[in-house]
């Protein structure tokens, strides 16, 4: 379902939706069909509560293989809508930000394949934003896999007992901001003005100034006050061994 109208994007504010699918298979081209589709609205890597939701009926049977992975039967979709008959909604949604997705050009390639079936435009590449290509680059040789990722993060997974688009969306959503830099991004606190970039062997590298030791000696009422307090010890251990 969409809940609510969009807040405008203004002031800087950066808006994405973070986005999963369900489907019959592997291969749109093949007649595989999305079944499921959950979209989550984040403003500056902060969830803002709107969300789409909703499944389609794929005209085909669901495969096994499929039906095992996310648990949706042919019976529960025999009476939900075609995916034309939400397409406007959901592109209304979707807007013009960009879509982050894990595995983007999976998810990409079932939704501009349902688009063109019903006669809309695609949704350009341009806009895509993979977690599985950001993970890769952040974490080389680790899994890479939702559950891994949430693992990873102590995003916790424990509803996930199948695959489900508005779960998985919601979970990526966490992921995505730990990816990004945490819930700091964008809070601007403070400035780092004591970087500079040199070359260092034909290669550039950032080196911060040594910053001038700040005073932390005691003022002399604070000694004072110390002395008059060791004074007061009885038979200090220090004593012993004078």
């Amino acid at each position: 379902m969409l809940v609510s109208d969009s807040p405008r994007v203004n002031n800087g504010v950066v808006r994405e939706i973070v986005f999963d699918t369900e489907t019959t298979g592997l291969n749109p081209a093949g007649g595989d069909r999305i079944v499921e589709i959950g979209c989550i609205e984040i403003f500056n890597r902060v969830e803002t509560g709107r969300h789409f939701h909703t499944y389609f009926n794929p005209e085909r049977p669901m495969p096994s293989e499929a039906e095992a992975v996310h648990g949706l039967t042919n019976v529960f979709l025999s009476d939900k809508p075609r995916f034309g008959e939400r397409a406007e909604e959901l592109l209304e949604f979707l807007g013009d930000c960009p879509l982050v997705a894990h595995n983007a050009s999976f998810d990409f390639g079932f939704l501009n394949h349902e688009l063109d079936l019903c006669g809309r435009p695609s949704v350009c590449t341009t806009r895509m934003v993979d977690t599985l290509v950001l993970a890769r680059s952040r974490h080389p040789g680790a899994k890479h896999s939702l559950d891994a990722l949430c693992a990873r993060f102590g995003v916790d997974r424990s509803l996930r007992v199948k695959h489900g688009a508005l779960l998985d969306a919601q979970l990526l959503a966490q992921v995505y901001v730990e990816l990004t830099g945490g819930r700091q991004i964008g809070l601007g606190l403070v400035a780092d003005t004591d970087r500079a970039e040199v070359a260092v062997g034909g290669a550039t590298v950032t080196v911060r100034e040594p910053r001038a030791a700040r005073p932390h000696s005691a003022a002399a009422e604070e000694l004072e006050r110390h002395r008059a307090f060791i004074a007061q010890l009885v038979n200090p251990l220090w004593a012993r061994f004078a």
